[in-house]
């Protein structure tokens, strides 16, 4: 598998990640795959995403959903989640399903919008190599994560898949891509905190060189530019500020005073932000977007850049908004969109 990353450029990352512009995570509420489509594609009019739809059940949550997006794997159900199997099976059949017809209900709406051949960028997600082989089990029960050598074949066909995938939306939709990798277990993995099949068995910690060239490796298989996104309650920044990956996004709240030099590094590298700004669940008191915007501004003011800073970066909910309620689902992306106006067009303006 070659590598291919030197045809993403600086100007195409700038064209596709461009701040200033609000985004989803990726899971929304429900289950009806053309409605999601229609409010995402809607209500993001800079960075659309495919919608994924967990309420569904086997096959369409983070990792079930990757059965569809591998080459020469496919993925089984276990007590405890999903294995790898000998042949494809019901599981790896409905995950499959179910992503031709999010692909389906998402050039319908796209055709309809007149968006095809017009610009405009659709972000793609899939399960990072990482949290897969966490999350996934062998045939005999353990952790992917502990054999190397499944890890590594588990990794090259991801990237194959991912190569794929990217392709084939680019052409139905007559579309820009972006591709996010999801790791919220990426912290556990680093830490050696996954617990194995008993209490007695441990998942060792990946060293970090090995973990990042395993996470790279997918990055650089690609095409398009690459966004890494974490949901982990501790996100480990340092880490990620050494990937390949052109922008880093994260749920701005769980961020801490030691994170703070790996995000200015970031952002000198040349590296896009994408704060977690809104929040999942709806607040007891409905916020407007000056309070959202508030902790992005304070932030680039506390890395000590000036506030025009804050025009390179891109804000989304803190989160998947796959357990919200619709209603909040909807409005966490018009409060997204509203914050990110207000950081592109006057951020100097802000004050609180």
């Amino acid at each position: 598998m070659g590598d291919v990353s030197e045809t993403v450029t600086e100007s195409t990352i700038s064209e596709v990640l461009r701040g200033g512009v609000a985004t989803g995570v990726g899971s929304w509420p429900g289950t009806d795959a053309r409605e999601a489509a229609a409010t995402v594609v809607g209500e993001l009019t800079d960075l659309a995403h495919l919608a994924e739809l967990p309420a569904r059940g086997v096959g369409a949550d983070m990792i079930g959903r990757s059965s569809a997006l591998l080459v020469d794997l496919r993925f089984d159900t276990s007590t405890r989640g999903y294995r790898l199997a000998a042949r494809p099976g019901a599981v790896s059949r409905r995950a499959h399903d179910l992503l031709r017809g999010d692909l389906d209900a998402l050039e319908e709406v796209w055709e309809t919008t007149g968006s095809a051949g017009t610009g405009r960028v659709i972000k793609l997600q899939a399960t990072g190599p990482l949290t897969l082989a966490a999350e996934a089990e062998l045939p005999v029960g353990h952790r992917v994560l502990t054999d190397s050598g499944a890890v590594r074949d588990l990794s090259e066909s991801l990237a194959e898949g991912l190569n794929q995938h990217v392709a084939e939306v680019a052409k139905r939709l007559n579309a820009r891509v972006v591709l996010q990798l999801d790791e919220p277990s990426l912290g556990d993995v680093l830490e050696g905190s996954l617990r194995g099949v008993s209490v007695l068995d441990t998942v060792r910690a990946v060293p970090a060189p090995e973990a990042l060239a395993i996470l790279d490796s997918v990055i650089e298989a690609q095409s398009v530019p690459v966004l890494v996104h974490t949901c982990a309650a501790r996100p480990p920044v340092h880490f990620l500020r050494g990937s390949q990956a052109a922008a880093i996004g994260f749920d701005l709240s769980t961020i801490a005073t030691r994170d703070l030099d790996a995000l200015g590094e970031s952002l000198d590298a040349g590296k896009r932000l994408v704060l977690g700004l809104v929040p999942t669940t709806a607040p007891t008191t409905s916020p407007t977007w000056r309070d959202l915007a508030e902790p992005g501004v304070r932030l680039i003011d506390r890395l000590g850049f000036p506030r025009s800073a804050l025009r390179d970066v891109l804000v989304s909910p803190a989160c998947g908004l796959g357990g919200a309620p619709l209603g909040w689902a909807r409005k966490a992306l018009e409060l997204a969109t509203e914050v990110s106006r207000a950081f592109a067009e006057d951020p100097e303006s802000l004050d609180f």
